[in-house]
C-alpha cells in the first residue's frame, strides 16, 4: 500500500507538478484514511476498499467536527488516488465514484480596506535596519503583486528585473508568470538588497530571515498577522488575505477581469470571478446610498 501511495505522490510532484505543500496534504489524507481502515475494518490494502468504507470514513470525519470544506478536500484526495490506480489497472472499480462532495457555504474572500492598507504601508513606521526594511518589503510584495505565500518564499534575487519593473514568479505546477510592479517597490527591493550585501548575506533567495535563511511559512504568517492587527479588525489576517486584497482593489478600480486572472496565476476565469462579488457589493452599497428608488 505504502509503495503505491509513494508512487502516486511522485506522480503528483513530477508529472502534475503539484507544490510540496499540496503533495504533503495528499500524503496526510491517505495515511489518515489508511489508519481508519486498519482500525475499523482491519483492511491494510487500499486496493481492497469498497464504497461503504469510503462513505463510512466521510461520516466519521463529519462526526469529528471537520468542516465540509476540509472533508471535501479529503474526498478529492481519494478520488485522485483511485483514479490514478484505475488508470494503471490496479483496480477494476473505483470505490469513490458514488461519493459526492458536501454542500459548503460560499464565503466572500476577506480583504483589507484601501484606507487600512494605506495606513499600514504609508503611515506605519518601519525601522531602518534590515529587519524593518525586510518586513516592509514582505508586506509591499504581497499587496503589490498578489503572490501566494509559497511564491514569495521562492522568489530569487534574479527574478527582479530593475530595467523593466517586473518580477518573475514561479507559480503552481511550475507555471511562470511576469508581474509588473511600480517604481516605489523596485526602489524598496534595491535598498533591501543593499542591506543584505552590507550584512554579508549571499543567499540567492530574495526574502530571508535576520540570520540570512529562507523565510519559512510560520514566519510570514506571524509577520502579516502582527502588522495587519495594527490597522484592521478582520478576523482573518493572513498572506492569502493580502492576495484577496490585491485582487479586490484592482477590480474595484476597474481592472479587466482577464488581466487580474493572469496576474494571480489562475488557470480559469471562474477562480477569479469570486472577487467580483466584493465589487458588486460595493456597487449595491453605492446604489442604496444614492439612488432615490433604492
Amino acid at each position: 500500500m505504502l509503495l503505491m501511495v509513494e508512487t502516486f505522490l511522485k506522480y503528483l510532484s513530477f508529472e502534475k507538478r503539484y507544490s510540496q505543500h499540496t503533495v504533503e496534504a495528499y500524503r496526510k489524507d491517505l495515511l489518515q484514511f489508511s489508519e481508519f481502515l486498519n482500525t475499523d475494518y482491519e483492511i491494510s490494502d487500499l486496493c481492497e476498499v469498497k464504497h461503504p468504507q469510503v462513505r463510512a470514513w466521510v461520516v466519521n470525519l463529519m462526526d469529528d467536527g471537520l468542516s465540509p470544506k476540509s472533508v471535501n478536500r479529503k474526498i478529492a484526495t481519494l478520488k485522485s488516488y483511485y483514479k490514478f490506480l484505475l488508470a494503471r489497472d490496479y483496480l477494476e472499480v473505483n470505490p469513490t465514484t458514488q461519493i459526492k462532495p458536501l454542500k459548503t457555504q460560499k464565503d466572500l474572500p476577506s480583504f483589507v480596506k484601501e484606507e487600512e492598507i494605506t495606513d499600514l504601508l504609508d503611515r506605519v513606521e518601519f525601522s531602518s535596519d534590515f529587519s524593518g526594511q525586510r518586513d516592509k518589503l514582505l508586506l509591499e510584495l504581497l499587496y503589490s503583486t498578489g503572490i501566494r505565500l509559497a511564491e514569495l518564499q521562492g522568489l530569487k534575487e534574479t527574478d527582479v528585473n530593475f530595467y523593466e519593473n517586473t518580477i518573475r514568479v514561479l507559480g503552481k505546477r511550475n507555471k511562470e508568470r511576469i508581474i509588473p510592479v511600480g517604481n516605489s517597490l523596485i526602489q524598496l527591493i534595491g535598498n533591501y538588497q543593499n542591506l543584505k550585501k552590507e550584512m554579508g548575506m549571499k543567499e540567492d533567495i530574495l526574502m530571508v530571515t535576520d540570520a540570512g535563511k529562507k523565510l519559512y511559512p510560520m514566519f510570514i504568517y506571524r509577520k502579516v498577522k502582527a502588522y495587519l492587527s495594527a490597522v484592521t479588525t478582520l478576523s482573518k489576517k493572513s498572506p492569502h488575505v493580502m492576495r484577496h486584497t490585491f485582487a479586490t482593489h484592482l477590480l474595484n478600480k476597474g481592472a479587466d477581469l482577464n488581466a487580474v486572472k493572469d496576474l494571480l496565476g489562475h488557470t480559469s476565469l471562474a477562480a477569479t470571478q469570486v472577487y467580483t462579488h466584493n465589487s458588486i457589493e460595493k456597487l449595491k452599497a453605492a446604489f442604496d446610498q444614492a439612488h432615490p428608488k433604492a
